[in-house]
């Protein structure tokens, strides 16, 4: 499950190569937008996991556009570039609701791994709305909303723990021995049958056909999130 971010930056060249970058691996999908302008009706249309904001753009500046957009509700991760390496520089980017203030030029590493932390802690705040199979999944509150119609389903804390391991594995599978040590701290060879009855209740919470499953599903030695 690629996360998408919102690339805004007057730098057509740097645009261009940070989202090939991002995309190299699959684990970040990006769109791309020029001016605020571009920014603000992406963020009115689409809902992105994170932004990566440059503070010199040529119709507002960039700490103008952060200070609006989480004026507006946006709670995601913001991380913004600037020419300008100053402590005082980046206590204004920082005041106006920024995560983290990276200077050009940088590493790209550098800027990855810094935005995969604040995704992290992101992740785990109240504001957290992850999407799962056609749902938002809001860890703090142990629920999932459905986008079809609406309907909130309640999750226990396992479950919960369940889902957000799997989404943290973009993907791939996680194995039977990984969850019991992570969710319920049991040792390597123990005998139980729980992971089973959570993930057979978990689905007939969230699987259109429980017995089909299409969202959490089965691969051998363990589970994974379908993309």
């Amino acid at each position: 499950m690629a996360r998408t971010i919102l690339l805004v930056d007057d730098d057509e060249m740097l645009r261009s190569v940070l989202a090939e970058q991002f995309a190299l691996n699959g684990e970040f999908a990006t769109q791309e937008a020029g001016t605020a302008g571009e920014a603000v009706d992406a963020i009115a249309s689409e809902q992105f996991d994170a932004v990566i904001l440059d503070v010199g753009l040529p119709d507002m500046d960039g700490r103008e556009l952060c200070r609006s957009m989480r004026s507006q509700g946006v709670k995601v991760p913001i991380l913004m570039l600037t020419g300008v390496d100053t402590d005082a520089d980046a206590v204004l980017g920082l005041d106006a609701g920024a995560n983290d203030y990276v200077a050009k030029p940088f590493r790209f590493e550098v800027l990855r791994a810094r935005l995969r932390a604040h995704l992290r802690q992101h992740q785990e705040s109240h504001d957290a709305s992850l999407d799962i199979g056609g749902y938002k999944f809001r860890p703090a509150y142990k629920q999932l909303l459905d986008g079809e119609d609406g309907r909130t389903v309640r999750l226990t804390e396992k479950e919960t723990a369940i889902l957000q391991y799997l989404y943290r594995a973009d993907g791939e599978t996680v194995s039977r021995e990984t969850l019991l040590r992570e969710v319920w701290g049991y040792r390597p060879g123990v005998t139980t049958h729980t992971l089973e009855t959570h993930i057979y209740r978990l689905r007939q919470k969230i699987e259109r056909g429980p017995s089909s499953a299409r969202i959490l599903v089965t691969e051998p030695g363990g589970y994974r999130l379908a993309s």
